[in-house]
């Protein structure tokens, strides 16, 4: 089927930073409230959230997909949905009361043959505005796959003996997440995807070891880091990109390191399997 006629939709959501919604990400994160009313950076990706009725969600949890002018992405027969990659330019930060717009559209879209089997790559522009000024401007590409076998082995394998070395990088902190961590995550983004809270379903339908990290929980951690090290709201452009699946109770190491064009940051998995690398400049 040619999606080519998905190129170009475009969707529109409006919502507001409340006191609230700040006070969950805080409390989510272990971080304290500042002094003044400015959130730190990663609070975008919790703003405008999917908001499809229950009814009409796949069985994956994410809204289902037709070939309905209505359907915002494709309706591509492959079942599996990761958020692969995004590159960010923070253009201002975002304050409690802000009254939010997004507008999100579908800039490519690109289908090949992989080494298991087909994929597809959409890419999506977001621009988040805050009282009316462009504050967050994201390019976000989601991957589509085959569903896996149902004798696939689960991923990723258990940790191996050897260890993240922490000695090549300026800052590093570890932590361990917890299922209570990825519940909390998916209420403040309004995220239904059932690998962040279903284990059955993430064990023995998608073939994961346990339940997985979200991405832009993994994002949001390397920008605390960041600004631990940096100063908040310091990162003007940021990128990640998914390497590997996190495990809800697996130790994750965070780190960062600067360089001549900027910072590089990385998540890695107690043996060192690298989960996701990203890059950031001031």
């Amino acid at each position: 089927m040619n999606y080519d006629d998905w190129i170009g939709r475009e969707a529109r959501a409006r919502d507001t930073l409340t006191p609230a919604l700040a006070a969950r990400f805080f409390a989510t994160f272990d971080l304290d409230a500042p002094e003044k009313p400015i959130m730190p950076q990663g609070i975008h990706f919790c703003l405008c959230t999917p908001e499809a009725p229950t009814a009409q969600l796949g069985k994956d949890g994410h809204p289902a997909r037709d070939d309905s002018p209505a359907s915002f992405l494709p309706p591509f027969p492959m079942e599996r949905r990761m958020w692969a990659s995004s590159a960010i330019e923070f253009r201002a930060p975002l304050a409690v009361g802000a009254v939010i717009e997004r507008i999100s559209r579908v800039v490519s879209i690109k289908q090949k043959e992989g080494s298991s089997g087909p994929l597809a790559f959409v890419d999506v522009a977001h621009e988040t505005h805050a009282n009316g000024t462009l504050s967050v401007l994201e390019t976000q590409t989601l991957v589509y796959r085959e569903a896996a076998a149902p004798d696939a082995p689960l991923a990723p394998p258990e940790a191996g003996d050897a260890r993240f070395d922490k000695s090549a990088w300026d800052a590093h902190t570890a932590l361990t997440p917890d299922p209570r961590l990825l519940f909390r995550y998916s209420a403040l983004t309004f995220n239904t995807h059932r690998i962040h809270y279903d284990a059955p379903y993430a064990r023995g339908v998608e073939r994961y070891r346990g339940l997985v990290v979200h991405g832009p929980l993994t994002a949001s951690l390397l920008l605390q880091l960041a600004a631990r090290e940096l100063g908040e709201n310091r990162v003007r452009t940021f990128t990640f990109r998914g390497m590997s699946p996190a495990i809800a109770g697996d130790l994750l190491h965070l780190a960062m390191r600067g360089g001549e064009d900027g910072y590089e940051l990385g998540a890695f998995a107690a043996d060192g399997r690298q989960v996701m690398g990203a890059t950031a400049a001031l």
